[in-house]
């Protein structure tokens, strides 16, 4: 570690500079023991029905039995799960890993190619899927080494006459599942059955094995697998509960989970942090539908919410959302992007929680850094690094910079993945020979330790060699009167190289360019300010609501 660590003089009280890693040899072990400590507590919820750790612990040793026992898969075998967030999530996940399979989590909206790709190059030999994305594995299962294909439906967890009812709305009345044929599949059902009939797997783990084969764009090229440890997650575990102490009431913490469970975002902070705290998790399988988002929230008395600035920017403009009871809420967290000022100071005006925000990457497990949680007010920072993780910022030839200059945010610590799934080519690209994890952000430090991200390298615009971040750009500009959403890339220019273009989704249909520009320059010098403005109906988005600006960048008009 760093002899130079300014962070640690304003930890949260309580928090220590290390966390002890050997307190769980594996993810199993953290499962296993919860289930123990918390048997009748609630664990996770969805569509009003509820699964207490006893349950969970059981129902995930029978498909555990079924994967070991009944298709004789063995440790380090890989299984792909394509779900949404839905009760069959925790299940199937648990049991694969106590059967020793290394996970590869599957973005239910992939198309075929992105499917295929992922399936291929992971060697996936089985997948459990929701039936309403079994026509798209359908197209591609010949050409994958997939054998194996367990298929649930939205209501196959829910109780015979409320899942009966859903499947039949989700089938019939809204018509969600396309029709597909696939040989030799299993339902969830069936497969818990099997398993019940097979002892539990006694597999044995430590640190260095495979978890997690997590998927990630990166900074360029196809998806690669960032291949996440037992040790890399039992550390981001530790990290967070550690941060988040606090202000955590052990065993009674309802967490509202919006952001998919395939996300590491979500996987980490929502299924595994808080399942280590004896929490209930709560999943929304559809956070899109704003309106059903906030009918659910109406029903519970939760402590706890993680998202995206997108996110929470939908629900504080969906009605209904301001009346709901906050006087539980005790912890709001965003990350997988900026978070606006705009947005945040408006959550905590609404909530009176203050909306902290983190920062990490699917190649850190994810999380690198995160906000002291009595944090007063937003303040723009992606906080301070967690325990046992340094954090340092670069300049091109890989010299570090001092407190308040700008360059490559660079990470070391035991959360940093063991590198990219048979790609050493593309690890060799992004962990350098002493061990730094290149992130492709840029980012500078306070004195006190505090990060402040700027931008990502390729998003950077050059305006007559002025280096111009999307992001300051969209915190100034989500700001002005009438504005819903905005996203900032750059278009090129003859006389400047490049130059502003500002894509604005209006929340008073009535806003004119004139009205955006005359707010532009009242606000940003002038390299900064856009050249032109695109009014949209809706900004394209990941899974998880991060803005696409490169799609943005394609689609150009300018």
């Amino acid at each position: 570690m760093a002899a130079d660590r300014p962070w640690l003089k304003h930890y949260p009280d309580g928090v220590a500079a290390e966390v002890d890693l050997g307190q769980y040899a594996s993810i199993v072990a953290v499962i296993d023991e919860s289930c123990r400590r918390f048997a009748s507590r609630p664990a996770y919820g969805n569509f009003g029905k509820t699964l207490t750790y006893v349950e969970i612990d059981r129902l995930s040793a029978q498909f555990a039995g079924y994967l070991a026992g009944t298709l004789g898969l063995v440790k380090g075998d890989r299984i792909a799960i394509m779900l949404p967030n839905l009760l069959q999530y925790p299940v199937a996940l648990f049991g694969a890993l106590r059967a020793g399979l290394v996970v590869v989590n599957t973005n239910p909206l992939y198309t075929a190619r992105e499917l295929e790709h992922q399936l291929k190059d992971s060697g996936a030999k089985a997948i459990v899927v929701l039936e309403n994305f079994a026509g798209v594995l359908q197209q591609v299962l010949a050409r994958t080494d997939v054998r194996h294909v367990v298929v649930t439906s939205m209501g196959e967890m829910l109780g015979a006459l409320k899942g009966t009812l859903v499947d039949l709305v989700v089938r019939h009345v809204k018509k969600l599942v396309p029709a597909w044929h696939i040989d030799g599949t299993v339902t969830l059902r069936q497969a818990l059955a099997l398993g019940d009939t097979q002892p539990r797997p006694q597999v044995v783990l430590g640190h260095d094995d495979v978890a997690f084969l997590q998927y990630t764009g990166g900074t360029t090229g196809v998806a690669k697998g960032a291949m996440l440890s037992h040790g890399n997650m039992v550390a981001n575990m530790l990290q967070a509960r550690t941060w988040i102490g606090s202000v955590l009431h052990e065993g009674e913490e309802v967490i509202i989970t919006a952001l998919p469970l395939y996300h590491i975002f979500s996987l980490t902070a929502n299924c595994f942090t808080f399942l280590m705290a004896g929490g209930h998790s709560y999943l929304i399988t559809n956070p899109r539908d704003m309106p059903g988002f906030v009918k659910e929230l109406r029903k519970l008395r939760f402590t706890a919410i993680t998202g995206v600035n997108t996110l929470f920017n939908g629900l504080l403009n969906t009605p209904g959302f301001s009346a709901l009871d906050f006087s539980q809420l005790r912890m709001t967290l965003g990350g997988g992007m900026a978070v606006q000022r705009a947005v945040a100071e408006r959550w905590e005006k609404t909530t009176g929680c203050t909306l902290v925000e983190a920062y990490g990457l699917t190649e850190t497990s994810p999380a690198v850094c995160i906000n002291p949680l009595d944090l007063p007010a937003y303040n723009g920072s992606i906080g301070l690094p967690v325990p046992s993780t340094d954090v340092c910022i670069q300049d091109e030839s890989g010299a570090l910079l001092p407190a308040g200059e700008a360059g490559e945010l660079c990470v070391k610590g035991p959360q940093v993945m063991m590198g990219y799934w048979n790609r050493p080519d593309e690890t060799a690209k992004v962990i350098d020979a002493a061990g730094w994890l290149h992130t492709g952000d840029i980012a500078r430090m306070d004195a006190a330790g505090f990060f402040y991200i700027v931008d990502r390298k390729k998003d950077m615009i050059l305006v007559s060699g002025f280096n111009v971040y999307p992001n300051e750009i969209e915190d100034v500009m989500a700001a002005c009167p009438g504005v819903l959403e905005v996203a900032a890339v750059g278009v090129p220019d003859e006389k400047s190289g490049e130059v502003v273009k500002l894509f604005v989704v209006r929340k008073d249909r009535a806003l004119t360019v004139e009205q955006v520009l005359d707010y532009a320059r009242q606000n940003l010098t002038g390299y900064k300010r856009p050249h032109y403005i695109e009014f949209r109906d809706s900004l394209p988005k990941t899974n998880v609501g991060k803005i696409l600006r490169r799609e943005l960048r394609d689609s150009r008009k300018a």
